[in-house]
């Protein structure tokens, strides 16, 4: 006869600490299970089973365990701190970022260990505040081959990402994910183990892999695989370091705050883009240095500050407006500057309930996007400023415009468009019963995109 299990002390301790009941936990852990894109059943009977020990989570359940708990306490418990044993691959973007970005786009192209285990957090948000940069440059530095890695093989790195980056506006992140993850993994990150004639071509190298590791974190978040997201991000992050512990370093510092933001998990978002701003400012242009601070503007107003949010609005406009050095590749790659720019203080605008501006800003924000080249930007631009009018009671042209982000998000592999969809069916049912002309086509079509 099998001998019964012990209690899970520390869980019920921790649990105990945070003065919430079973059933809150639970609801907790539903919700960051969405997050990433999976949908759980746990109740309080579950979290009662793991505190008394009779049962252990599953799959990635104990990753969302911790993560609520830390979003509890406010300070950072691992699986490990809660008597659960931490899947392997936890903590894969620490130490060696060659190494690690080659693991993860091997995990991506074979679809095993890492994706299984990967999950947001909250405390990977903060990853660069206390991240070891001379340690990693050392060991990076200590590992380095015999091949010579020449210019054109990091102009060709920059050509394939430039070209993904533009056909995942238009198809979505879902439209040659495997492809990026296999040359990031097969080729480009290899590359960085070379030798290089100097060290700008080092540096340049190191920038071209970081872009590529965005690009492929950019294409699981518009795929609601957050977890991965923040590994690429952090990875790039440590390899941006490398080439531009300035600009380059503070935009991927940008990278995971407005992934947390997104997400609406403003926690260390405020923090970390002030550094990303003491690092850049001085080293950057005025486009960049623009969307640095519309990133601060977001982050103050998600957690409240509104003043403080509105002085960043401030600057975000005044950088615009400075002519001086060109734009670097990897800011670019987020579209213009000013379309960016108007696009997240329509967003800033939204949570501090300006739904007039909201609307404004959105309408500038689709003047100054390529309605071709940024498709997908178009169609969320459009769902969000059908809810800013309808927010404003004006159905017909919140129709109108829902309409038109449907239309645009035709054949495109995104669940960040699914979720827009998703979004505003609640919506359309009040306008359905209300005879709002139109309304009955436009559920329609959202159910039929959704099928």
């Amino acid at each position: 006869m099998a001998a019964p299990r012990e209690p899970n002390s520390r869980l019920r301790d921790t649990i105990s600490a945070t003065g919430c009941t079973y059933e809150a936990l639970a609801r907790d852990v539903r919700r960051i299970a969405a997050e990433n894109g999976e949908i759980l059943q746990t109740n309080k009977s579950a979290v009662s089973h793991w505190a008394n020990g009779t049962r252990q989570p599953t799959g990635r359940t104990g990753q969302y365990l911790a993560e609520a708990l830390s979003r509890r306490t406010g300070r950072i418990i691992t699986q490990t701190a809660i008597g659960l044993r931490a899947p392997d691959g936890e903590g894969s973007a620490e130490g060696d970022p060659v190494l690690a970005a080659t693991d993860l786009g091997r995990a991506d192209v074979e679809r095993r260990r890492f994706l299984a285990v990967a999950a947001f957090t909250t405390a990977g948000v903060a990853m660069p505040l206390a991240h070891d940069h001379e340690a990693t440059a050392r060991m990076l530095r200590a590992r380095t081959g015999t091949s010579v890695v020449g210019a054109e093989d990091v102009e060709v790195v920059r050509q394939i990402t430039a070209a993904f980056s533009a056909a995942d506006e238009r198809l979505g992140g879902g439209h040659g994910l495997t492809t990026v993850t296999a040359y990031l993994a097969d080729t480009a990150a290899p590359m960085l183990r070379g030798r290089f004639p100097s060290e700008g071509l080092r540096r340049a190298a190191f920038g071209a892999v970081a872009e590529l590791a965005y690009l492929a974190g950019w294409k699981h978040h518009d795929l609601g695989q957050e977890g991965a997201a923040q590994r690429y991000y952090q990875v790039g992050y440590q390899l941006a370091w490398e080439a531009d512990p300035h600009g380059h370093a503070a935009w991927m510092m940008r990278a995971l705050a407005h992934q947390a933001l997104s997400l609406k998990q403003p926690h260390h978002c405020v923090d970390l883009v002030e550094v990303a701003l003491i690092r850049g400012l001085g080293h950057v242009d005025g486009q960049t240095e623009a969307l640095l601070h519309i990133t601060h503007a977001r982050a103050y107003a998600a957690v409240g500050e509104r003043p403080a949010a509105a002085r960043a609005l401030l600057a975000a406009e005044d950088a615009l407006l400075r002519d001086d050095v060109p734009q670097p590749s990897y800011s670019r790659v987020s579209g213009p500057a000013a379309g960016t720019v108007a696009s997240h203080t329509a967003r800033t605008l939204t949570d501090l309930a300006d739904h007039i501006g909201t609307e404004q800003q959105h309408q500038d924000a689709l003047i100054r996007w390529d309605p071709e080249k940024y498709k997908r930007v178009h169609a969320l631009t459009y769902a969000d400023l059908g809810d800013s009018l309808a927010a404003q009671a004006r159905a017909d042209e919140a129709v109108a415009a829902w309409s038109q982000a449907l239309t645009l998000m035709e054949g495109m592999t995104s669940d960040r468009t699914r979720k827009a969809i998703t979004s505003l069916r609640s919506t359309l049912s009040i306008y359905q019963r209300r005879k709002v002309p139109g309304a009955a086509e436009l559920a329609r079509r959202a159910r039929q995109a959704l099928a």
